[in-house]
């Protein structure tokens, strides 16, 4: 599968991605953009949307009874060489569910999201799934 983004910049101040019919605006203003996503927090965003995407995925296939699903994600910046240092995650599910089937869906989300798997061999990533 193939994705294709293309981001511009618009002026000194402003820029975008467009991918498909939707549009980001693009936090590149060296002074900060507080309406806007830096590239980190696009990153931590990316990884969230993955697992969220991940669980409504495995949802049906694993019969798991959800409500509802929220992504808390900490990113902790390095300056030099600047990269992300550590990223902790919590997924809270709004279920039933009995604690040994969240435990099935967390491993679901760590073995087979594209985002989790490209950040986790470069990045201390770590987190926990728990119930609302």
């Amino acid at each position: 599968m193939q994705f294709d983004v293309v981001s511009v910049r618009l002026s000194a101040h402003a820029s975008e991605s467009r991918c498909k019919d939707a549009v980001i605006t693009l936090d590149t203003n060296m002074a900060g953009n507080r309406a806007a996503f830096n590239p980190a927090e696009l990153l931590l965003a990316a990884l969230s949307a993955c697992m969220i995407k991940g669980i409504e995925r495995v949802v049906p296939i694993l019969k798991f009874e959800l409500r509802g699903v929220q992504v808390i994600v900490d990113g902790v910046r390095q300056d030099v060489p600047p990269k992300m240092e550590s990223i902790r995650y919590e997924i809270v599910v709004d279920t039933d569910e009995p604690d040994r089937r969240i435990d099935l869906l967390h491993d679901n989300v760590k073995k087979y999201g594209t985002v989790f798997n490209t950040v986790a061999p470069g990045t201390d990533l770590s987190g926990v799934m728990r119930r609302a």
